[in-house]
């Protein structure tokens, strides 16, 4: 049951996110819950993560994500209102055949999504990657115990 002081509480909660301006919400990019909430449809880490599961390898057939290729995902709010989107990611091994292939892909998924201007994905070999990084996802499907 709703009661006239949690419809004010509700309706006050409604104004200050609404009041949130860009550069106010800088430090809420790093955590997802954050920018999604201040800015009502922002774009977080999670939902460039989730855009990046379309990238498949082609020689495992598990998507790069639970793969645990994806390092880090920062988000940057632009003045126009939309973001520009940095990736490090790794490879499993410095000499993979498919990298060119998964960093093309990679940049094609994130670039797709509506609210991105600009892409910038960086390989890196550091850490090294190890089965350790994948996802229980990943493993079963490789089967990997």
């Amino acid at each position: 049951m709703t009661t006239e002081n949690d419809t004010n509480s509700d309706d006050n909660e409604n104004e200050e996110a609404a009041a949130v301006k860009p550069e106010d919400n800088a430090s809420a990019v790093s955590t997802p819950e954050s920018t999604s909430a201040a800015m009502g449809t922002g774009l977080s880490e999670d939902h460039v993560r989730e855009a990046l599961k379309a990238v498949i390898d082609p020689e495992l057939f598990v998507n790069i994500v639970d793969l645990g290729l994806i390092y880090t995902v920062n988000v940057k709010d632009r003045e126009d209102g939309k973001y520009d989107v940095d990736v490090e990611m790794t490879m499993t091994s410095p000499m993979c055949p498919a990298g060119p292939q998964l960093v093309g892909d990679s940049r094609n998924a994130v670039s797709g999504m509506e609210q991105v201007e600009e892409v910038d994905i960086k390989v890196v070999m550091d850490p090294p990657w190890t089965q350790d990084m994948m996802t229980d996802d990943a493993k079963d499907q490789l089967n990997i115990f």
